[in-house]
């Protein structure tokens, strides 16, 4: 982003969500001298009345408190048509179709560091700042070829790479996977290198309203709604069969696919058996709508997958194009895992894990990493 006025130092809008995370970020910014403005992004406000609390009211007043005790100024931001139409509307076609979609990394995507960034530059900003967990580094562009003219040829660009929290219980690069290069540029993490119990300690020392403020553990902007509860609202029933992998035999009938998940164990109706041993979801079957079900076995059908493949694959740097050996994270709370990744063109890949991983489901978020460095991501098949 550039900055219009050319006299004006460059400004910086922080993404204020009403929690500590977003508060520290402005606030240490602040401390370095920038120049900035708090917003908050008004998403969703639970007009349709889901069961569950959307405490958007109070995250607006907690973020005002903050800006108020920063001295800097603060601004709501409505972009509930864009939520509707980007997040929740992805959100409610994956689960129709029998996928498992991820609202945060797609609110990343095309909110924050999508509408959001492009507000910011339209009103002057340079940057888009937020509380992620996430570290991102500026590489410097190559020096100039000696004994070349000056002037010659375009000035190249830095490029920004996009590494793990420091804090590595709290890092959220997992959730930035399917970000680009261009939007990368314009965001800045400034609470990356923190540990969370330091961040809380300087938000009290700083007297900020949020300092003890409990994390939030709700869909991206939406609140403390429960996937189930969200669901119900909006996607209708569909009723099936509960059937044994092993053997087809029916134990039971489900509400309709969209609740169930592959890997899932708990909510799906169906008692253990004399032997105290679980049932787990292996597979969800559209044609007769059948909820796939076994023993929580490491060998039962489906539940462990050694080869998957991925599809609409987003980079950060310079795509890669020939097979090689990475690291993968399969889920949100999972740890890195090695992996061979096998480029097929058109935005696809197969990825050949070197241990089996449990329960891995289509529309799921698979995010490729070199070490600490978050390289991209693709979503399952």
């Amino acid at each position: 982003m550039s900055n219009a006025a050319t006299n004006v130092p460059p400004r910086i809008l922080v993404a204020m969500s009403g929690g500590v995370d977003s508060s520290v970020a402005a606030l240490r910014l602040q401390q370095q001298g920038h120049a900035i403005v708090g917003a908050y992004m008004k998403n969703w406000i639970n007009e349709d009345n889901v069961i569950g609390e959307c405490p958007w009211q109070q995250d607006i007043e907690d973020a005002r408190a903050v800006c108020d005790r920063l001295g800097i100024e603060f601004r709501v931001v409505n972009l509930m048509r864009e939520y509707r139409e980007r997040i929740v509307q992805y959100l409610l076609d994956g689960y129709a179709h029998g996928q498992t979609p991820n609202p945060d990394v797609m609110c990343n995507r095309e909110i924050k560091f999508g509408v959001f960034r492009a507000w910011a530059r339209d009103h002057g900003f340079s940057a888009v700042a937020t509380g992620h967990y996430a570290r991102r580094v500026e590489v410097p562009a190559p020096s100039p070829t000696p004994g070349a003219p000056a002037g010659a040829g375009p000035a190249a660009t830095p490029t920004c790479q996009l590494w793990e929290g420091a804090d590595k219980n709290k890092d959220q690069s997992y959730f930035l996977a399917l970000l680009n290069q261009e939007q990368l540029r314009d965001a800045l993490f400034p609470i990356g290198d923190l540990p969370k119990p330091e961040l809380r300690r300087l938000a009290r020392e700083a007297g900020l309203p949020t300092a003890d403020k409990k994390d939030s553990q709700g869909i991206c902007f939406i609140g403390e709604v429960k996937m189930a509860d969200f669901l119900r609202a909006y996607v209708p029933d569909a009723p099936g069969p509960i059937l044994r992998a092993t053997d087809g035999k029916e134990l039971g009938q489900h509400r309709g696919l969209h609740f169930y998940t592959i890997g899932q164990r708990r909510g799906i109706g169906v008692p253990s058996n004399t032997n105290h041993e679980a049932y787990v979801v292996v597979g969800k079957r559209a044609a007769d709508r059948a909820l796939l079900v076994a023993f929580d076995h490491p060998d039962a059908p489906g539940l462990f997958q050694s080869e998957v493949r991925v599809h609409s694959l987003s980079w950060i740097g310079t795509p890669l194009t020939t097979p090689g050996a990475l690291e993968a994270r399969v889920r949100y709370r999972d740890p890195r895992v090695p992996i061979e990744f096998i480029p097929e063109g058109g935005g696809t890949a197969r990825v050949r894990f070197r241990d089996p991983q449990r329960g891995l489901a289509t529309g799921q978020i698979l995010a490729l990493y070199a070490g600490e460095q978050l390289l991209g991501g693709g979503i399952y098949v």
